[in-house]
């Protein structure tokens, strides 16, 4: 019972790592460009929520849609790695963009803010 409980107070006093991992910061446009966001404290994955945008030269945020369907990755549930894909269109090829991960475990929140330039 004490090592479950030194444990779980090593857990609580470790910090939320978020990592997210892609094929580069120039996607290709018009085909799936693979991704996956792991959330993890003390080195183990922790179940979050997941927010996704897409902020535009001018500040304007964009909402990401989960794979090629309607449904909108915003305060999504995950249990430790979350993988999707997005496809980059045509109109974005050649503008600076800022992919924006916002992840939420407890009352912890991370904003990853991943610089992409789409091409192709």
């Amino acid at each position: 019972m004490l090592a479950a409980l030194a444990a779980a107070s090593v857990l609580a006093a470790a910090p939320l790592k978020v990592t997210v991992t892609a094929s580069g910061h120039a996607p290709p446009v018009g085909v799936r460009w693979n991704y996956s966001v792991v959330a993890a404290v003390g080195g183990r994955q922790v179940k979050g929520l997941i927010t996704e945008q897409i902020v535009d030269p001018i500040g304007g945020t964009h909402p990401v849609q989960f794979g090629s369907g309607k449904k909108i990755i915003k305060n999504w549930p995950f249990k430790g790695a979350f993988r999707d894909y997005m496809i980059w269109p045509k109109s974005s090829r050649g503008v600076p963009l800022t992919w924006r991960i916002i992840v939420i475990v407890g009352k912890t929140k991370r904003v990853v803010n991943y610089k992409v330039t789409p091409k192709g």
